[in-house]
């Protein structure tokens, strides 16, 4: 089994900046694939960003894209989900996902691909 803990998560004003991390632990990290997602109250867990195994390939969601940067540390086992020019609509609880199978030739964008999740962690961002 791969453990995830995502960390990081907080309050914030419009326009300001969040690193998120997510430590794996009890797998060999750098054969998974990794994935960011959110979920806000009332609403599907929806796609953040998803990053390669070797870091050199990223992947946004369009609703993120030049605003937040996926990158990993295979050596200290974690991926970091940088977020600058945060907006309300990025208040969410943000989770950390990963799989041992997929490739840039999958979808990558929908839950249902990944087998590993982290807990969460609760970013808001106020106005």
């Amino acid at each position: 089994q791969l453990q995830l803990v995502e960390s990081g998560g907080g309050l914030v004003q419009a326009g300001g900046s969040l690193r998120l991390s997510c430590a794996g632990s009890g797998r060999i990290f750098n054969n998974y694939y990794m994935a960011w997602f959110r979920q806000a109250p009332g609403k599907e867990r929806e796609f953040v960003g998803s990053i390669s195994r070797t870091g050199r390939s990223t992947y946004y969601a369009d609703s993120v894209k030049a605003r937040f940067t996926i990158s990993r540390d295979n050596a200290k086992r974690t991926v970091s989900l940088q977020m600058n020019s945060l907006k309300p609509e990025d208040t969410a609880v943000y989770y950390c996902a990963a799989d041992r199978w997929l490739t840039d030739l999958d979808t990558r964008k929908n839950a249902y691909e990944y087998d590993y999740w982290g807990q969460g962690t609760q970013v808001t961002v106020s106005s």
